[in-house]
């Protein structure tokens, strides 16, 4: 009589579970999958972003948004790319962009990519001047980091400086992280140094007038007076002496 209560125990466990696994197996099959992972897409993150509408029309008129998704799927070191914002474009000096050839918008634009890809603490211990995609002559185009507290970093092109605000992604092959400021490269924005102008002519004074040299050039009106005078005088004495010897 004692094994009654084990039993209905033990049947009644039974039934449940065989109402649950159906439950369980029709939960398995209806539960979405995973989607794949295909190739990461630059424009879909900033689209997703919502307020880098100025930047995506310049990766498309610079043709560099074709340029970067082709290395950015083939490429073991990944990038990282510095997204301004639509305010901080608006920011800008009046025709600042504008103003610029079509080469110096695509420099502009590869500024803000690095050909490596760091995440936010690798940029709070980077080695400085970090190398982007930009170059010119001398070489090429660099920025500047510096770590303030934990996980917020400042980006400096040595003419603006501002924080790194947001990560739009932050998964190897591809960083893109939120910048208030539009990136002016040194080489493009930095002040210019004016042209060696010759220096103005300055009036001579009196000391450095070059004097006439004494017994040199025409007479001065007082020199030519007195040799009228001694003329003159040397007549009337001649004249003198002949009139005394005639009368003698």
């Amino acid at each position: 009589m004692a094994s009654t209560p084990l039993a209905l125990v033990l049947l009644t466990l039974t039934t449940f579970l065989f109402h649950l696994t159906p439950q369980i197996q029709a939960q398995k099959a209806t539960a979405p999958a995973p989607a794949p992972s295909g190739p990461v897409n630059l424009t879909a993150i900033l689209e997703k972003g919502g307020q880098y509408t100025t930047l995506i029309r310049l990766l498309k008129d610079t043709q560099q948004i074709t340029q970067i998704q082709s290395q950015l799927n083939s490429t073991s070191e990944g990038f990282t790319v510095f997204a301004p914002t639509d305010n901080a474009f608006q920011n800008l000096k009046s025709g600042a962009i504008n103003d610029l050839t079509d080469e110096q918008k695509v420099q502009l634009i590869l500024y803000h990519v690095t050909p490596k890809y760091y995440s936010l603490s690798d940029l709070l211990t980077v080695s400085n001047p970090v190398r982007t995609q930009a170059s010119g002559s001398e070489g090429s185009w660099g920025l500047n980091f510096t770590g303030q507290g934990n996980n917020q970093v400042n980006v400096s092109t040595g003419v603006v400086e501002t924080s790194i605000n947001n990560a739009l992604r932050q998964q190897f092959p591809l960083a893109v992280y939120q910048v208030d400021k539009v990136l002016l490269p040194l080489e493009l924005f930095g002040a210019k140094s004016p042209g060696s102008a010759p220096s103005p002519k300055t009036p001579k004074t009196p000391s450095e007038i070059p004097s006439v040299v004494k017994g040199s050039g025409a007479p001065s009106p007082s020199a030519n007076g007195a040799a009228e005078r001694n003329v003159a005088w040397g007549l009337v004495v001649g004249l003198g002496l002949i009139c005394m010897e005639a009368l003698s």
